[in-house]
């Protein structure tokens, strides 16, 4: 489906996608579209754009987006602390009269300046003000950027691939949202979570393999959790279960469940968890 010499995406070696995730992408890859991520954190949004990267060979260069970020920060910097001192003690191998030299490319740059196609991840776009989002959409669309202390224009050489995520702690703009093809990934169902476990603990047993996940859905289901565990804190988790000779896997269905703190990372949440503990018969 993907054209442009950009191969199929069906996944990679540690990353497991359904069939509407795999067209989603390979349409947004055909179409030359970002591809808008939501849902809740640990559902592998940014992990795919890792996984295509993988799976395709090609490079990932990650924007983290901070709230305080501007979007010339992500186009490029302009050195000027460096092209002062350099100015000033005379010992550098730069020429100071050339402002190019202390130009450096922030991380769309670099995707824009790339010899090669490659994978674009804006991560947690949601932190960035609805300005930064539609002006950066503005660039993408494009393709190009001014950089107006040398007067020049950047072009992209090549269309990267991009993978934009966010967790919805903040509304996208109307405008954004129409120039993105969407996916909200959900959170894996327990069918689908032995998938992705036996992918990452390929000699796992099955006692583990059932009565983990029987109780980490059951876990999750607890009233009063702000932050459930997700995907990462079951696979940690598990393997500390692997990790300890003394854990016997049927304990955890007569409320025995040890290492809470890998699933439960606020002292709120990890106490409610500890006062089920005694309560939890499965």
């Amino acid at each position: 489906m993907p054209k442009n010499n950009v191969a199929e995406f069906t996944g990679a070696s540690k990353y497991i996608l359904d069939d509407e995730l795999a067209r989603i992408v390979n349409i947004s890859m055909a179409l030359e579209m970002p591809l808008l991520l939501k849902g809740e954190p640990g559902t592998g949004k940014t992990m795919l754009a890792y996984a295509i990267a993988e799976a395709l060979n090609m490079k990932l260069i990650v924007l983290n987006v901070k709230s305080s970020m501007k979007l010339i920060d992500a186009l490029y910097q302009y050195d000027t602390l460096t092209r002062l001192n350099d100015s000033r003690f005379g010992d550098s191998k730069r020429d100071v009269s050339n402002i190019k030299e202390y130009i450096r490319m922030g991380k769309i740059g670099q995707a824009f300046t790339s010899e090669e196609k490659v994978v674009l991840l804006i991560d947690e776009i949601d932190k960035a003000d609805t300005d930064f989002q539609d002006d950066m959409l503005d660039v993408l669309d494009q393709m190009q950027f001014d950089i107006i202390e040398i007067d020049a224009t950047i072009k992209a050489k090549h269309r990267p691939v991009i993978i934009i995520t966010s967790n919805s702690k903040k509304d996208l703009s109307d405008p954004f949202l129409g120039r993105c093809n969407f996916h909200h990934i959900a959170f894996p169902e327990p069918d689908m979570m032995k998938r992705i476990i036996n992918v990452h603990f390929p000699d796992i047993s099955r006692d583990i393999l059932e009565n983990s996940i029987k109780v980490f859905y059951k876990m999750r289901e607890f009233r009063g959790i702000e932050k459930k565990p997700a995907t990462r804190e079951l696979i940690n988790w598990i393997r500390a279960l692997k990790a300890d000779p003394d854990f016997k896997a049927k304990h955890l269905l007569k409320g025995d469940i040890p290492y809470l703190g890998v699933l439960f990372k606020k002292s709120p949440d990890y106490n409610i968890a500890k006062s089920y503990m005694n309560r939890m018969r499965i």
